[in-house]
């Protein structure tokens, strides 16, 4: 929320206003299937903020527009409104709920998956990336490296017709929750995700070929990963489901070289 677009006046901070009432009841809902206190991240108008306030649980929002801010204080006293940057903010409530940006959809997604302390992520984001998070068409490398420690669900496409002003692209809601058991240890994480970055940038014809390049390992140990995991040879890194990634790891990840892994 830090940088400005070119559209000026009230949609200058880059934000685009819900007003679809289902859209708006389909989120609430999904707020309410969950518990403990909620933050939501760029609240503007309050289209989200006055439904959330009607569920009786604490709630904090957010917002970079200073007069939107002061707005909501005086009709919502009984919610915490801040003036503050969603990149900036601590994201670390059981449930992080916010209209995101569009312009800084990835950004805020990627702080979201690096704090700590959050359980529930609902977010309406571009489209495009909601689905490519959630995995739809294969996985991104995104996806993959987050996903032994949390799961993505696209739950629905929003019309930009939907929103006011109305953007070049539709939007869609991602839920994102944290695994409460993770498929790799959260000590093992930065090596994993280098592992996962070898594979999906590596060399070859395959998957077989490119963790043998990547891993450092020999090709019948990485044969037998696949099988075990239940992978052919010829699949291709974004055809692999997080039980799959999670099995290659515990058979060839951990003893790749780190410098092998991060190039």
């Amino acid at each position: 929320m830090r940088s400005r677009t070119p559209h000026g006046g009230r949609h200058e901070l880059g934000q685009n206003f819900l007003h679809h009432r289902p859209t708006i009841d389909r989120i609430v809902a999904l707020v309410r299937a969950t518990d403990g206190p909620i933050l939501e991240i760029g609240c503007g108008d309050g289209a989200l903020t006055y439904p959330l306030a009607r569920l009786g649980r604490e709630l904090a929002a957010v917002d970079l527009d200073r007069r939107r801010v002061e707005r909501l204080r005086s009709r919502l006293p009984s919610v915490t409104v801040r003036h503050a940057d969603a990149l900036d903010v601590r994201l670390d409530r059981p449930v992080v709920v916010g209209n995101v940006p569009f312009h800084l959809t990835t950004p805020i997604l990627r702080r979201l998956l690096r704090s700590p302390g959050w359980r529930h992520g609902i977010l309406l984001t571009q489209w495009e990336v909601a689905r490519k998070r959630a995995g739809v068409g294969g996985s991104t490398m995104m996806t993959a490296q987050s996903a032994p420690w949390f799961e993505f669900r696209l739950h629905q496409r929003v019309p930009a017709r939907h929103f006011r002003p109305v953007p070049s692209v539709d939007g869609g809601i991602l839920v994102v929750e944290r695994r409460g058991r993770p498929l790799v240890p959260a000590r093992q994480r930065a090596p994993y995700e280098a592992f996962v970055k070898a594979a999906f940038t590596g060399r070859g014809s395959g998957l077989e070929q490119i963790l043998v390049r990547a891993s450092g390992s020999h090709t019948g140990e990485v044969r037998h990963a696949l099988r075990a995991a239940g992978v052919t040879r010829d699949a291709l890194p974004r055809d692999l489901t997080p039980q799959q990634w999670a099995s290659l790891w515990s058979v060839v990840g951990p003893r790749a070289p780190v410098p092998r892994l991060q190039g």
